[in-house]
This record gives C-alpha cells, structure tokens and sequence, in this order.
C-alpha cells in the first residue's frame, strides 16, 4: 500500500490546513463505490497482478483472468474489485477454490469460503471477457486500424479507469507493492508493447504469440497499458537507463528524428528531480492512436512528430514550438503521477501541476530563466478561477476544467518567487520528488513537506491558490497629489499574507501586503505589481486588472 501521510505528525505548520478551507462537498453527488476507499479496499493491500489477456482485434474483445494477490489488514471474508459492467466475469478463484462474487455497477464483491487473516497473504483469481465499450476522453480501449489497414489498439483510461477493461483494485490509494507480470496474446503479424521489461515473447502455435511483460515497481492501476500494432524499435541509452522506442513502419524516420529530443529531457529532469524513478524497467516511448498519456515506464505519444501541440503553439507566446509537447509532458508524469501519485483524484494538482511547471523547468534548462517565465504566463489565458483546484476526496472527482494543471504550474512559479532563493527551491523540489517516490499523497503532505524544507509557514498561501477558485486580489489606492499608494491583499483566506514585489518595474519593492491598509510612495501611471512572477489579481482604484499577458497570434 503506497498511501503515506508521512509529514503531517512532524511539521507543526500543517496544523492550521484545513481550519479555513471552504466546503466544497456539497454540490457533489456521492458515487462511493468507485470513489469510496471503503470497507472492502481498505481491509486488503495489493502486492500483485498476473494479468493475462488475449485481444482479438476482429471481434474487439478480450478475453483473460488477473491472479491478484494482497495482504489482509483485518479479518475478513469480503474485498472490493472493480470492472465495468459491459466485460463479463466468468468465474473467480479463492486459491483453488470457486468463490462467490456479487456484481454492483462497475464494482464486484468476492466473498470467500473462509475467513481471511489479518497479516496473511491471499490470491484471488478472476476470469473475465467480452467487448469494451469506447468510453470518456481517450476512449478506454481503442480499436483503430493503422494507414496501411492493420490492426493499431490502444488502452487510455486514467478517466475511465482500470475497470474499462481489466478487473482490478481501481482507485488511487493503494498500488501493488511488487508491481505486475502481463501476459498479453495478439495475432502474430502484431506486436505488443506495455509496461517494464520484455521477459519473453512464444508463438502459441494457434495465430497469437504471447508476449510477457514485468514490472518492478509500484504501478497505478491505470497506467497498465496495452499497446498492440506493427511496431517497428530502435534504442538508445542514458548512462544505465535504457531508451526503447516504437513507432509504426510508416513513422520510423520521423519517429527517430522527433523521439530524439526524449534523452536530453530526461537528463535534465533527472538532475532537477532526482534519478529517473524506473531504472529497472526502462524508460519507452510509443507512437499511439491518440493524443498521448503517462503511461508507467511505456509513455503513449500521438503528436504526430510534431513540435507543439497538435502541432499548435500551446502557449501561444513563441516558446512550445521549439519542443514536442507530448514528449515533454507526458514523459514529466514518471516523477510526478506514476512516481509521486495523488491518493485521490481530488488531488490530481500534485501530478498534474508539478508536472505542468516540470515544461517550464524544461524550458529554463535549455533556454534560460525569460523564455521560462515568458512560457508559464502564456498558460494564463486557460485558467478560469472558476472552481478551487483540489476538490471533495473519495467521491471519484472529475475536476470542472483544468486549472489543476495551468492555475497549479502558476502557483508553483509564484511560490518559486516568494521564496526567491534558487537554491533551496531547486534542492526542495528534488527533494520532493526523492521523499515521496513510489508513494501516494494528499496535499496536506506537499504542504507539510514545502512547509518543513523551507522554513516558513506557507500554509494559508496553499490554501489561497489551492482551496478557492478565485485569485487572491492586491487592492491599490493611489493619492497621486501625495505619491503614495496604499495597499493590502483581498482574499479568501483571512491569515493570507504573501510577499509580493510591486513598484517600477526597473527597481522592485518587496511589500509583506497583509488584509490591513499600509502605504508606500508610488505613482498610479509607473506602479505595477510583478505579475510575470506572483500571479495574482490587481484592484487600481476599483479597477479589477488581472495580470495575464496576451498570446500571440
């Protein structure tokens, strides 16, 4: 079980965290079974999947069984599994035994001939099949045909979940310890590429050739991925870490010349962030019928060997046509998603954000500190303020908008400056990414963690950017005959106190704005706030003027 609230017991700071965060449960419909970390997940702690499945690219369909084994924490006769009500379940196994299983939605319930023990280990084995149905943003399981018509089938279910395809533990909180073994079947004229290492490939004698696949480490239910077509490979290194990459025969050259910029990457997150979290599985990258997903080890990649984004510039200010967005971000989600993993949806910021602001610090690397701050302000146009960006836990939340990825990334820029020591920022993120590898977290722990690293209080300031949709509002009131300006900050959280630099934009000052009125000199028509580097709101004498840059054409 990777849930981990390490911190909160050694950091007084976190102490205060939730007094002043508003309530947002209550326009949320409760959906416990698969958002519930209830009664039948919690008495049980995977350790492991043997996952067998046979895909049969005519038919659309699958057919298998996933020996899963866990440790009981209680006695008990009963645990929860999850899979979607359209793929039937044949039989389950008790050991050797038949158990009885009770289907509800997209969950089931074994229940087992005897009782199971505390601190004991047990195997249930599932049997399972039928056509998935296409579903959510990706699609689940995807059956598409390549341009020359062959069989090209993809998995994509991060939304969907596990469930849309193979019975499993489907929640964040708990990830099998020892990893899974994948023994996956195609037709022999296709490959298939998923997660860890390639351990044996056996032609079956029957059309299909079996392909198994290993994972050594923890691995998020839907970052189990299945990717079957006519895959052509090529490698490369980076010292120990093993480079693998696929892409159709048609894209090889292109795939050669794109996936290159994959090995620079990863060295500079490795130094940003701490060794590539994955050593012994290796790192892959695969061309796939879709946009692209984070996949554990084996990094889905559907740009079309484009720069950008589809190949649009993403930021709109002249930076993310240097770099292939999709390598970039999707292959950041091995430290922040897949390595350190949020234990509930509602806290999808701490992989999505981190990994967001990891472009950035990609961007830095290569191109220096003004085209980074230059390229997270071209995020501001897709933020909308509209809804807090952690939402209510064990209720499966799907976030509103996305402003769990650009409004987080901004906050993280913010607090970067706040703090306006390199050093200790840099060796604190490493550092978070080193503390809570392979674990899943809330984000009490990265408030705690932040909190303890760098010295000082930031709680309210988490809560303010995390906690409540709208921005924070820097209140200005200029009286231009004396040359002053008075100022305070507007904002939901009552001890929120952040330093903020303001003034001429040649010659800063550092104001500590609290909710009382203070003044300083300054002039209405050359005093600014730093909005490249503190993304908040200003009120000019009643004027609401939120600081966004305007995109290029």
């Amino acid at each position: 079980m990777r849930f981990c609230l390490p911190l909160l017991t050694l950091c007084t700071f976190a102490a205060c965290l939730t007094a002043q965060v508003q309530d947002t449960s209550a326009p949320v419909k409760p959906n416990p079974l698969p958002g519930e970390y209830g009664p039948y997940r919690a008495n049980n702690d995977l350790l492991h999947y043997d996952l067998t499945v046979r895909v049969d690219p005519e038919e659309k369909s699958l057919a298998g069984n996933n020996i899963v084994r866990f440790r009981m924490l209680q006695d008990g006769t009963r645990i929860q599994l999850d899979l979607k009500a359209d793929l039937t379940i044949q039989k389950v196994l008790f050991g050797k035994q038949a158990a009885a299983f009770t289907r509800d939605g997209d969950a089931f319930f074994i229940d087992t001939p005897k009782t199971m023990r505390k601190g004991r280990v047990y195997t249930v084995q599932v049997f399972y099949g039928g056509a998935p149905k296409e579903r959510g943003r990706f699609g689940g399981v995807l059956f598409r045909k390549d341009d020359a018509g062959r069989p090209w089938i993809a998995t994509s279910c991060e939304d969907e979940g596990s469930r849309a395809w193979w019975p499993s533990k489907d929640q964040w909180k708990d990830e099998p310890q020892q990893g899974i073994d994948m023994y996956v079947e195609v037709p022999d004229a296709l490959k298939d590429i998923s997660n860890g290492r390639l351990i044996a490939t056996k032609k079956l004698g029957d059309g299909y050739t079996r392909y198994h696949w290993r994972v050594t480490y923890p691995i998020n239910s839907y970052g189990v991925a299945l990717n079957i077509g006519a895959y052509q490979h090529f490698s490369d290194s980076l010292g120990k870490l093993t480079l693998d990459f696929y892409a159709l025969p048609e894209s090889l050259d292109k795939a050669k010349v794109q996936f290159a910029q994959a090995k620079p990457m990863l060295a500079i997150y490795n130094k940003y962030f701490g060794e590539y979290p994955f050593l012994r599985d290796g790192y892959k990258l695969i061309e796939v019928p879709y946009t692209g997903m984070e996949h554990q080890s084996a990094v889905a990649y559907g740009n079309h060997f484009h720069n950008g984004y589809g190949p649009h510039d993403w930021t709109g200010v002249g930076i993310s046509p240097r770099f292939d967005f999709i390598i970039i971000h999707e292959s950041g989600h091995e430290w922040f998603g897949n390595s350190v993993s949020a234990a509930d949806r509602a806290d999808m910021w701490i992989q999505e954000g981190f990994t967001t602001y990891a472009e950035d610090v990609y961007v830095e690397a290569i191109w220096g500190h003004d085209d980074a701050i230059k390229y997270v302000n071209g995020l501001k146009p897709k933020v909308r303020n509209a809804n807090p960006i952690v939402g209510p836990r064990d209720v499966d939340y799907v976030p509103k908008d996305e402003d769990q990825y650009f409004k987080a990334a901004l906050f993280l820029n913010t607090l970067r400056s706040i703090v306006d020591d390199d050093a200790k920022w840099y060796a604190t993120l490493h550092g978070f990414a080193e503390t809570f590898k392979y674990k899943n977290i809330l984000t009490e722990d990265v408030v705690a963690y932040y909190n303890q690293q760098l010295g000082h209080d930031y709680t309210a300031i988490f809560n303010e950017y995390l906690h409540h949709a709208a921005l924070p509002t820097l209140q200005l009131r200029f009286n231009n005959q004396a040359g002053t300006v008075d100022y305070r900050w507007q904002s939901s959280e009552t001890d929120f106190n952040m330093p903020i630099r303001a003034g001429d934009s040649d010659h800063w000052t550092l104001l500590h704005p609290t909710a009382n009125w203070q003044t300083t000199t300054g002039k209405r028509d050359t005093y600014r706030a730093d909005g490249d580097h503190f993304y908040v709101q200003v009120d000019r004498d009643g004027v609401l003027d939120t600081i966004v840059i305007k995109p290029t054409t």
